[in-house]
């Protein structure tokens, strides 16, 4: 502990009792005078705070839920030896409630000319850019009855990723994937299919896929058969207005939102398709184009990382006119924002139609589970209000559903654990009906 003025040093002198101040408080001194002595030596001898030199290495990125070490390197310069304690202060968000106290002081001991390993280890519980904030050294004496104190400003930033918990779905739907690239006659001719081979007709087989050409070469009658084109656009809405901010469950709709945007990046990557993001509120928050299969998925994952729900109606508007700029051919418009009714019928649906008559577009809305848990409930006369106003948001989902259909929107509402993988297979659909 540091100790500073007098009534500081005489309560280390233990002279004084508590609550009473002698004037004459040099004659303690001088009765006290070798510990007086010794504290100033002790003060004396303590290391400079001022002139240690500290640098960061370490993690610089990490994914939700994972943990990051940030190595702080204290050198002592002086030709004192250090003995110290050490405080590497982060936002809160960067520690799991209830460790920072332990996780982020250090005790350490620096002989003079040499320097010193921290390791720091963060486990953030929030998506985004984590900023260190200072570092702060108590440096004591041989005897630890004084200690000087100081900060230093170590910059140092870790960009937490979405978590991409749906990853776990890829396997299979890569399956079925391949199941469909694999397919042959079932594949029909028509828009967002392209020619794959001829083979010999069997029974069952669609007669608008004979080839009249080679079947005259040949003695058997040959069709063609298709399969889903490739390099076809698609193109991720990401609503980050104030519905996004919402919270199911532990996290907010946008979370999962990310989570489905991400399984569906890596699912079309595979597919051979092009992939952009557009991030839109009233204005573009995230924008993310022309990238190679390869380095779609990081560049999709470190666009997220930072995005966050605005408290502010979205312009659908202004939404509608930037999803047009970002995809001025024909694509998969995939809309990841809430069913909400207000929201659909003021904003999203007067303008629909600029987006239905150039693009396939797909809306996925979060859900929320503990409406439908609610909506099952008949214990009491509590109960029974709540299943209730439940039963009336589910039928306002259904029918705020049913309009968009009736533009021509595919919709997806599932709960977070089924949205990705829901919209995933809503994507192998589209694709092997030869909508894209």
């Amino acid at each position: 502990m540091a100790f500073t003025g007098r009534a500081a040093l005489l309560a280390a002198l233990g002279s004084v009792p508590v609550g009473i101040w002698d004037p004459s408080w040099t004659g303690v001194l001088a009765v006290n005078a070798p510990l007086a002595v010794a504290c100033a030596c002790d003060f004396a001898l303590a290391a400079p705070v001022r002139s240690l030199r500290l640098t960061r290495s370490g993690d610089t990125s990490t994914r939700l839920g994972d943990s990051a070490d940030v190595v702080l390197t204290v050198a002592n310069p002086s030709r004192r030896r250090l003995r110290a304690r050490l405080r590497d202060a982060w936002p809160p968000s960067s520690w799991r409630p209830g460790t920072e106290p332990a996780a982020s002081r250090h005790r350490l001991t620096i002989p003079p000319g040499e320097r010193r390993r921290l390791t720091t280890r963060l486990w953030p519980t929030r998506r985004g850019d984590h900023r260190s904030d200072r570092v702060t050294i108590r440096s004591y004496g041989p005897l630890g009855l004084f200690a000087r104190q100081g900060t230093h400003v170590v910059p140092w930033t870790v960009r937490v990723l979405p978590p991409f918990t749906s990853r776990k779905h890829l396997p299979s739907r890569l399956s079925r994937l391949r199941e469909l690239d694999g397919r042959t006659s079932v594949l029909t001719r028509g828009e967002g299919t392209e020619f794959d081979s001829l083979r010999e007709y069997v029974p069952g087989d669609d007669t608008r896929s004979i080839d009249w050409r080679a079947t005259a070469r040949h003695s058997t009658v040959a069709v063609r058969t298709w399969r889903p084109e490739r390099d076809r656009h698609i193109l991720l809405v990401l609503d980050t207005g104030r519905t996004s901010a919402g919270r199911v469950g532990e996290a907010p709709r946008l979370d999962a939102s990310l989570d489905a945007a991400l399984l569906l990046a890596a699912l079309a990557s595979r597919a051979g398709d092009r992939v952009d993001l557009l991030a839109y509120d009233r204005r573009v928050r995230a924008l993310v184009q022309g990238r190679t299969a390869n380095d779609v998925l990081p560049s999709l994952v470190n666009a997220m990382a930072t995005l966050e729900p605005e408290l502010l109606e979205t312009d659908a508007r202004g939404l509608t006119a930037a999803a047009l700029r970002s995809a001025p051919r024909r694509s998969l418009v995939v809309l990841l924002t809430s069913l909400d009714a207000a929201p659909i019928e003021e904003g999203l649906l007067p303008v629909l139609g600029r987006l239905t008559r150039r693009h396939t577009v797909v809306l996925a809305s979060v859900a929320d589970p503990l409406v439908a848990r609610m909506a099952g409930t008949r214990g009491d006369v509590d109960a029974l209000y709540e299943a209730a106003a439940a039963a009336q948001d589910q039928e306002e989902r259904r029918r705020t559903a049913d309009q968009l259909r009736r533009h021509g929107v595919t919709v997806v509402d599932a709960t977070p654990d089924e949205l990705a993988p829901a919209l995933a297979d809503t994507y192998l659909e589209l694709k092997a009906a030869g909508r894209l």
